[in-house]
């Protein structure tokens, strides 16, 4: 297989008529043009040039060859020039996988600034909960936590995730507020199932020393979405642990009490993943770059717990 650098001297010299010439249009020496033209020429066990001290021309073989090559050598160099633009200039079409509730609450609120910026990206958003295969389900970008780091894939820390004891005024209404974690042990309570493994899931609450404890709720609803979760404990069905961002709206109108303030779950990070090469389309590169400067502009308190 012929080098791009064998091809480019010999089309170019042959253009020119002139070694010289060809390496002053390709920024190489005179003597690398001759030494990839004769590379060529021994690889293909022909001479495509007649040499002179003079003159520089191509044989017939030397013809046929430039007239089935030239052309091909253009369009392989466009197409890189192509990407070259495609990794500098942010444009195309930019796959994301997240979570519904993230993008109804923090990425769709951005999509606009983030147009007016980019306007040749095209947002192609996939709003599912599951964790997905960035690479083999041809995602450029993917949102979330928990994801496993596979051969290729990077991650970049958006925030830390925490889940908090709430309930509704309304259900805490006569009743004693809990004050450590065992008071929360077998009460009413709306809990998650796992989409993964279809489990109902029990939490192991923290405090910020070195406190611990495996808390179970007695199931008054069932759900495997956050948001269906919080907005049951909103309607007095129970204690409900939710992450701190679901449950950040309601306690700032007070149709949430926080239970418990010292103590929380760690759910770890939460992420943007994307592609480890390091050519990184400009379209992914400035969409990873815009949601971290998003994010620590965002308040701590709404995402955490300590």
């Amino acid at each position: 297989m012929e080098t791009l650098g064998n091809l480019e001297s010999f089309v170019r010299a042959a253009q020119a008529n002139s070694f010289s010439e060809a390496a002053r249009r390709m920024g190489i020496s005179a003597a690398a043009v001759s030494k990839n033209v004769a590379r060529l020429e021994a690889n293909l066990g022909i001479r495509l040039f007649q040499r002179s001290t003079r003159s520089l021309t191509l044989t017939e073989a030397g013809e046929r060859f430039y007239l089935q090559v030239a052309g091909g050598l253009e369009t392989i160099q466009g197409a890189i020039a192509q990407i070259g633009v495609t990794r500098e200039i942010p444009a195309g079409r930019l796959r994301v996988n997240m979570s519904p509730s993230f993008a109804y609450d923090y990425a769709l609120p951005l999509l606009k600034t983030f147009r007016q910026r980019y306007p040749a990206v095209v947002p192609d958003w996939h709003l599912e909960i599951r964790r997905v295969d960035l690479i083999g389900d041809g995602f450029d970008v993917a949102i979330g936590g928990g994801m496993e780091l596979s051969p290729g894939v990077v991650a970049r820390e958006l925030t830390k995730l925490h889940l908090v004891a709430v309930a509704a005024p309304s259900w805490l209404e006569g009743k004693t507020l809990p004050t450590v974690p065992s008071d929360l042990q077998g009460l009413d309570g709306v809990v998650m199932r796992s989409t993964h493994s279809g489990r109902v899931l029990n939490w192991t609450m923290r405090d910020a020393g070195e406190g611990r404890f495996d808390l179970s709720l007695n199931p008054t609803a069932i759900m495997n979405d956050p948001e269906a979760l919080c907005s049951c404990v909103v309607m007095g069905l129970g204690v409900g642990l939710v992450p701190m961002e679901r449950a950040w709206p309601w306690l700032q109108r007070g149709e949430l009490i926080r239970l418990l303030p010292d103590w929380y779950v760690d759910l770890g990070v939460f992420s943007i993943y994307f592609s480890s090469r390091k050519a990184l389309p400009a379209k992914t590169r400035v969409f990873v770059d815009f949601m971290l400067e998003h994010f620590q502009r965002e308040p701590r308190e709404r995402f955490r717990a300590d």
